[in-house]
């Protein structure tokens, strides 16, 4: 089962970089991105890494960032 924590402040983000923890991005209610880990943030965007190539720029301000960790 897994477990779900949203990601709001620098130390939650951090955290979660810091573990590789599997990120889910929503933005209006729909997800956007799954699966990747935090490699780099700053107060404007978080930027996610899916695969070698496959990284992509989240604004903070209009998605929602969660946490996955499996127990």
């Amino acid at each position: 089962m897994a477990h779900i924590r949203k990601l709001v402040s620098d130390q939650d983000f951090q955290e979660a970089m810091e573990r590789q923890a599997p990120i889910r991005v929503f933005q209006n209610d729909h997800v956007v991105d799954a699966g990747g880990i935090v490699i780099r943030f700053d107060e404007k965007f978080v930027v996610i890494q899916s695969g070698v190539s496959e990284i992509a720029y989240h604004s903070r301000t209009s998605c929602e960032f969660f946490s996955m960790r499996k127990r």
